[in-house]
């Protein structure tokens, strides 16, 4: 009787140990896209997600990628195995690919070109190219924000712990979509010294946050939106200042200023 409990229990435990296996097998796995609607679904989803295109779960980069989307968790992350659908994104092998809304962009890391292909990489290239409708800048997203083909940035100053800071950035990050390709919308924390050097080329200090500016990369130039409220009808106008080329022939902000950025 004993020898059979003893089975029993032996049996129960091989049993639990099998289904564990298999629901971590099931956990460390990647939601799969098998047709157009549900790449274009995934890609709709959030502002920045991310998509192995690979042949198969055995195929070089998916372990890696699987181990960073587990430390990148702020971004979706998924394959699609059907080649069929790879042309319609430029993909003719391998890739892992991460799109993102802000600028309209597809990112592209081409498997056969990575020499030497590891999680950390992944993440680094996660994150250095997970630019957003309002990007807090940092050493990390500056290397995203200065490489992508949209030179112009809309500066959100302000010291992280104000009153205004949460509601400022909802407040531009709901404006920014309005201007996608035109503007990358970046929130600079006033209250990070690192940060310091990029106030002083506005002329700025941390106590005279909250403010807005505009930098245009193409021609080097930077202007401020004139103290007062900081509100979604002013910044929209202000951007539309730019656009229309009417800033061209204002002070820029900071000209006295002898700081770098």
């Amino acid at each position: 009787m004993s020898r059979i409990i003893s089975n029993m229990l032996i049996t129960m435990f091989f049993s639990l140990l099998v289904s564990s296996v298999v629901a971590t097998e099931k956990d460390s796995a990647l939601p799969r896209l098998s047709d157009t609607k549900a790449v274009e679904a995934f890609i709709d989803s959030a502002e920045v997600v991310v998509i192995g295109f690979l042949e198969g779960e055995e195929s070089h980069g998916y372990q890696e990628l699987v181990a960073a989307a587990k430390r990148v968790e702020s971004v979706p992350v998924a394959i699609c195995t059907e080649k069929e659908m790879w042309a319609d994104h430029s993909v003719s092998s391998d890739t892992i690919a991460l799109f993102r809304k802000a600028d309209n962009h597809q990112e592209n890391l081409n498997i056969a070109d990575a020499k030497k292909l590891e999680t950390d990489g992944l993440v680094n290239f996660i994150t250095i190219n997970e630019l957003r409708y309002i990007t807090e800048y940092n050493q990390v997203s500056a290397v995203g924000l200065f490489n992508s083909e949209v030179k112009t940035h809309l500066l959100l100053f302000a010291n992280r712990g104000s009153k205004e800071y949460t509601e400022l950035k909802e407040r531009l990050g709901a404006l920014a979509p309005e201007f996608t390709g035109k503007f990358l919308f970046v929130m600079i924390n006033g209250a990070v010294k690192s940060n310091f050097r990029s106030l002083g080329y506005f002329g700025l200090k941390s106590t005279d946050l909250p403010r807005v500016g505009i930098y245009d990369g193409n021609s080097d130039m930077k202007w401020l939106l004139p103290e007062g409220e900081i509100s979604t009808e002013r910044v929209q106008e202000f951007c539309h200042s730019f656009l229309r080329g009417e800033l061209k022939e204002v002070k820029q902000a900071g000209a006295e200023a002898k700081t770098e950025l």
